[in-house]
């Protein structure tokens, strides 16, 4: 939490001040196309078919039309954005969630999803398909505003619940919302 209050808040009011709107918008767009990727496998991976053309239609859209998807023709067009992760794949087979764990910098995660977490990074970096992983080790500015935009993107804050129980609250939402991710 103070991590998050005295040094990666501070960053992101700089990067918001410093950057336009329309820019910042490009830049999650852009990772939001990167990160389909993933969905689609685990969308695959759940035996989702509509959902997995759905997010095919995205990637191709925005790829081409969207320039690499620094825009988002797909959503103007009715491809809306699924996200699926490797941690919902594992309890769509049923892999029990285990216990609920704080993060550090990523925020709040259960046993399993936190190594959901793992091997969605682990095949996203192994997917590569705009040789992500090669330019941000030759140019670490890449994973630097990668981190920044995922923090930027997040609405929550750590006290903004404004409740002594904050911690047992965020427990509560985030373990009943994965129930409903898994289960959809």
């Amino acid at each position: 939490q103070r991590v998050d209050e005295k040094v990666v808040m501070p960053v992101i009011r700089g990067y918001r001040f410093v950057t336009p709107r329309v820019v910042r918008q490009g830049v999650n767009n852009f990772w939001d196309n990167f990160t389909d990727v993933g969905n689609l496998a685990n969308s695959l991976l759940q035996l989702k078919p509509k959902r997995s053309l759905q997010t095919t239609g995205r990637l191709l859209v925005n790829t081409t039309v969207g320039v690499l998807g620094l825009w988002d023709p797909a959503t103007r067009i009715g491809l809306q954005r699924q996200d699926e992760d490797f941690g919902q794949t594992l309890g769509h087979y049923g892999v029990p969630a285990g216990p609920y764990v704080m993060l550090p910098g990523l925020g709040p995660s259960s046993a399993r999803d936190a190594g959901g977490r793992l091997v969605d990074w682990v095949g996203m970096d192994q997917i590569n398909y705009i040789n992500i992983s090669r330019n941000s080790s030759e140019y670490p500015a890449l994973l630097a505003l990668r981190l920044i935009n995922a923090r930027d993107a997040t609405p929550f804050s750590f006290g903004q619940l404004n409740s002594p129980f904050e911690y047992e609250k965020l427990r509560y939402i985030f373990t009943q919302a994965r129930v409903l991710q898994v289960r959809d």
